[in-house]
């Protein structure tokens, strides 16, 4: 979906439309949730950018909290459509979904049709990047932004990014790009044609062979209908550093039941439990204890995420808190199971 938070808000302030918008918070430490393309375009405001940043940049912006009962609503809406016109749609956030179109006659056509219908019935607007696979389908809806649709092979990719940097992928960070350039590869051609063994040397086996794979925009992974959940976590930046212990964990207290409360709602139960928690040096620190058998019970977990904080006796303020269930018994179902995904792929992105 294209600027997904921003533009639900115009949809019920269309007096804004034209304006540059961002929805963050108001806190110290509050970041971007998202901004419209206006915004994006006069001062480079972007998602997770501090706000303090984007207020700094562009001070007459129009600025709103998330509504995110509102944006849930109107994922539902999109999601639906999508999950009407498509047989395979795996659903990875409230803005983005990938779609196996292996057996849709005409895809593009159809995909035109879908996103039209999508506009029509919600009053916001998707770009469409339809490829052979899932990183390249990705990458190919970016470039059509906003309300586009483009269509992109394999070989036209390296083709057209053989010049741009190896962190145009997603998954290729910026740590692992400055990385990149002290080995003396600064493009993407140039990772694709470096010797695997040497990645695979400087960044381990797996890694290395990521890597290399990604440079050449290889993806086996399927799109199915149905999506591991790893875990769950609840957590809490702070406006003002927190040094108490009490407070610690009160607040520890609270995100477990929050937590708690999301794992009965997808009716999920983890044995890992866990906390986070980032100091004022932006130090983090992780922590986990494993439980007989699975739980989403507050009174089980708590008491747990409580003795992990206890026992690491935060020796700095703290300005992040979290608590953590993995280990899932079961994965949660997509509501509409679907047949395994083919080669065809779609992605709808923000």
């Amino acid at each position: 979906m294209d600027a997904f938070y921003a533009s639900v808000e115009l949809r019920r302030r269309p007096e804004l439309k034209g304006k540059p918008v961002v929805v963050c918070g108001s806190g110290p430490r509050a970041v971007v949730t998202t901004a419209s393309y206006e915004a994006r375009k006069l001062a480079g405001i972007h998602s997770a950018m501090p706000a303090a940043i984007a207020r700094r940049r562009l001070p007459d912006a129009v600025y709103l909290p998330p509504d995110f009962n509102a944006y849930r609503e109107a994922s539902r809406q999109v999601m639906g459509i999508l999950r009407a016109n498509a047989e395979t749609v795996e659903v990875v956030g409230l803005d983005e979904a990938y779609l196996d179109l292996s057996g849709m006659f005409a895809p593009k056509a159809a995909m035109r049709r879908i996103a039209t219908e999508i506009r029509e019935a919600t009053g916001l607007t998707c770009s469409v990047g339809i490829s052979e696979n899932r990183l390249l389908a990705k990458i190919t809806s970016e470039l059509g932004k906003p309300a586009g649709l483009v269509v992109l092979s394999r070989q036209e990719a390296l083709e057209r990014f053989a010049a741009d940097p190896p962190g145009l992928v997603p998954g290729i960070g910026p740590k692992t790009v400055v990385k990149l350039e002290r080995m003396g590869i600064r493009t993407l051609a140039d990772l694709g044609s470096h010797d695997p063994a040497t990645l695979e040397r400087a960044f381990g086996p797996r890694m290395g062979h990521w890597l290399a794979a990604r440079a050449r925009f290889e993806d086996a992974t399927p799109i199915s209908a149905e999506r591991e959940i790893r875990s769950q976590s609840a957590e809490t930046t702070f406006d003002v550093d927190v040094a108490d212990q009490a407070e610690m964990a009160d607040h520890v207290a609270t995100l477990s039941k929050e937590l708690c409360r999301r794992l009965r709602s997808r009716r999920l139960e983890g044995r890992t439990i866990g906390i986070k928690v980032r100091l004022d040096d932006w130090t983090n620190v992780t922590r986990a204890h494993t439980v007989d058998a699975p739980t989403n019970d507050p009174d089980v977990v708590t008491p747990v995420a409580l003795d992990l904080l206890r026992a690491y006796a935060p020796p700095r303020p703290v300005r992040l808190l979290g608590v953590r269930v993995a280990g899932f018994a079961q994965e949660e179902k997509a509501p509409e199971p679907a047949a395994e995904a083919a080669q065809l792929r779609l992605t709808v992105a923000d």
